[in-house]
Parts: C-alpha cells; sequence; structure tokens
C-alpha cells in the first residue's frame, strides 16, 4: 500500500525534479526513452495522438535538472486508471525514478478520484513486476501472447487504492 511521503524518500538532494504533464515538444525525448526501452516502442505519431486525440490519455514527464529522463502514461476509463506504458532512462534506472514517478502520478489520480489501476507487464520482466508488487499492484491474470515481438505472456496486473 503506498504511503504519503514515500514518493520524496529516493530524491536527489540537490537535484530539480518535476513531474509534469506531458508536452509536443517532449515527443523526441519520450520516444528515445521508449526505443531504448521497448521490443516493439511506440513511434512519434503514437504519442502525438495520444495527446492531441485521446481524450481518456493523461500523460506525464519526469524531469531531472530539467532534462526528460521519464514518462507514465495512462487511460482513465469509467473511473479506473489502465496504465500505457512507464520508462526511465536507462542510465537513470534503479534509482527509484520510476517508483518516484509512478507516486507521484497515482495519488494526482487518486486526487480526482480514482481508486483502481491496472496495467500488464511481461511476464519476464521481474524488475518491473518487483517494482508494481511494491506499489500494490496484484497479478489478476495473463493475456496469452500479448506481445506482439515474440508472443510473449503478459501479466495482468491490478492495484485498489485508498
Amino acid at each position: 500500500m503506498l504511503k504519503r511521503g514515500q514518493a520524496e524518500q529516493n530524491r536527489e538532494p540537490e537535484a530539480e525534479v518535476i513531474v509534469r504533464p506531458m508536452q509536443l515538444e517532449d515527443i523526441p525525448s519520450i520516444v528515445a526513452i521508449e526505443e531504448v526501452s521497448f521490443a516493439t516502442p511506440w513511434t512519434t505519431e503514437s504519442f502525438t495522438s495520444e495527446l492531441k486525440n485521446n481524450v481518456l490519455a493523461n500523460y506525464f514527464c519526469l524531469e531531472l535538472d530539467h532534462k526528460v529522463i521519464g514518462y507514465i502514461g495512462l487511460w482513465i476509463v469509467m473511473g479506473e486508471g489502465h496504465i500505457t506504458n512507464v520508462a526511465i532512462w536507462p542510465g537513470c534506472r534503479g534509482k527509484g525514478w520510476g517508483e518516484y514517478l509512478m507516486k507521484n502520478v497515482i495519488y494526482q489520480m487518486i486526487a480526482k478520484g480514482v481508486l483502481r489501476f491496472t496495467l500488464e507487464v511481461r511476464v519476464s520482466n521481474q524488475a518491473a513486476r518487483n517494482l508494481y508488487e511494491k506499489l500494490g499492484f496484484k497479478a489478476a491474470g495473463v493475456r496469452k501472447g500479448y506481445y506482439s515481438d515474440n508472443q510473449e505472456d503478459a501479466l495482468i496486473m491490478w492495484a485498489s487504492l485508498k
């Protein structure tokens, strides 16, 4: 279960850290992170469409000292948050920034009344699964052959937060 204040514990004391809504001008940085993070990365066009056309979409950037180092996207569907993607620049991984970003955005969504969240994760992505479990997500099912690059299964995870 998330507790307020935990989102601050990994923050570097001298660094300026901002979580803010993603803008169109962020897309080149986001696509660069996407391309080094995923076997089937989203394209510039995909992110542009999400920001311009998808009324359900909420995308946020994590800035460290004025540089985008991560992002998260989610759709709010019937009061539930479906996390579509989360990624941190490789050189910044393992430092708590993914947890910081997710907690920050989840708190923002809780403030808007969203109390249930879901996501899919590769069954082989143990690091991500560990993070999601730490944030209160629990496995609820499997989507067989979900990933198009290798037909790997996706674990469906849910969290109910209050």
